[in-house]
């Protein structure tokens, strides 16, 4: 298997339904050992079964922006795994109004709140996690096309992507110096509970659906394999990137076209279903 006497850390699931429980799906099946992390008492009871089902009993508390947490997470995995070979960062949060109102309207506030939860807590969890860091650890972190492109409703939260990306580059070329990679995951649109978040999330999926060159959203089985692939010793050349699973849909400029029944070109506008 792959991930054969791999160990790792997934920061941020929450719940059957999220990327990283996709993520870890995937690594396990390849032969992984993982810990888990949960939020607050409510996930923890989500988040418990589910490190069960991957036969783990590696479960932290870990509010990435509790200072205490932060301060002994290095020392929690030192005691259960010594070291870990790979780091899954999947963590995000923008306050809900900054998500409904116009960009412009942004408080400094919500700003600041979502530029520190997503984004600056890698650089942190990074650095705090550097004495368990395997010296050929890979190090996953997971953005979407709102960083790079407008994607309506997105908002603060594409601003934070974007600079979430670009932390990605910068902390390629630092950690690649002790054979160290960071990469980071564009997934396409998929129910999860972030996502619940956004206004006009369901026309968001059908857009993607109809206009990507697959005509397919994707799935998180589908994103958990290619974060397998980069978690593993198949990318040990790979680092800096952000690697689109989105069916396609980054790669195009405009609506697809489509042929109809006498023959005429129009283009896929309409997402009614």
């Amino acid at each position: 298997m792959i991930m054969k006497g791999k160990r790792g850390l997934i920061v941020g699931l929450a719940n059957n339904k999220s990327i990283a429980y996709g993520i870890a799906k995937s690594c396990a099946a390849q032969g992984a050992e993982m810990a888990f992390t949960y939020l607050n008492d409510a996930l923890k009871k989500r988040v418990v079964p589910i490190a069960a089902e991957f036969g783990s009993d590696k479960v932290y508390e870990l509010d990435v922006s509790n200072e205490e947490h932060m301060a002994g997470i290095a020392e929690l995995i030192e005691k259960d795994f010594g070291k870990i070979d790979f780091l899954v960062h999947s963590v995000a949060f923008a306050p809900k109004e900054a998500l409904s109102e116009p960009f412009i309207k942004t408080t400094k506030q919500a700003f600041q709140i979502a530029m520190d939860i997503s984004v600056y807590s890698l650089i942190d969890l990074t650095n705090r996690l550097e004495s368990v860091l395997s010296d050929d650890a890979s190090i996953l972190t997971l953005s979407y096309l709102g960083g790079p492109k407008y994607i309506v409703n997105y908002n603060v939260m594409g601003v934070a992507k974007a600079a979430l990306e670009s932390t990605v580059r910068y902390m390629a070329v630092d950690l690649g110096k002790k054979g160290q990679r960071v990469n980071a995951i564009s997934a396409g649109p998929i129910r999860t509970l972030a996502a619940a978040g956004i206004g006009d999330f369901k026309q968001i999926l059908n857009w993607n659906e109809t206009n990507s060159p697959l005509k397919k959203n994707v799935t998180i089985e589908q994103v958990g394999n290619s974060a397998m692939y980069l978690l593993s010793d198949l990318s040990s050349a790979v680092t800096g990137e952000i690697h689109y699973v989105d069916s396609g849909y980054n790669v195009m400029g405009m609506a697809a076209a489509e042929q109809t029944e006498d023959g005429k070109t129009v283009l896929s506008w309409d997402l009614r279903k």
